[in-house]
């Protein structure tokens, strides 16, 4: 059987910016992404802390630091909100024995404080 796992976490990301005019998605720093193990195209689920949305959308690699929501995500959050990001991948229970998501801490300027 295939379970649905959290694979990795993106904790405590801030919003840098917010284009609407985007085409879509969410545009993260690339060497946070290498880091959390997230491919460039892959799906995400984001949690807004400071208005309890909840969203999915594909993962576009930026610049340092960068956080921007994308097109209609940019409805989603504003420039300074909190967010964490989700990205699961589907694991057979044979291989789920010791399985641990990459869990990434990051800093009020998305600097990782702590990778688990």
């Amino acid at each position: 059987m295939l379970r649905c796992i959290l694979r990795a976490k993106i904790h405590i990301a801030t919003v840098t910016e917010s284009n609407l005019s985007y085409e879509g998605s969410i545009t993260i720093d690339a060497a946070i992404l290498k880091k959390a193990g997230i491919l460039p195209y892959e799906q995400v689920m984001i949690s807004n802390l400071n208005n309890g949305e909840r969203f999915e959308t594909y993962v576009i690699p930026g610049k340092r630091d960068e956080i921007c929501l994308n097109g209609p995500t940019a409805r989603k959050g504003i420039v300074g909100d909190k967010i964490i990001i989700f990205c699961y991948s589907y694991v057979e229970d044979s291989k789920l024995k010791g399985f641990k998501p990459k869990i990434l801490l990051l800093d009020e300027k998305n600097k990782i404080l702590s990778i688990k």
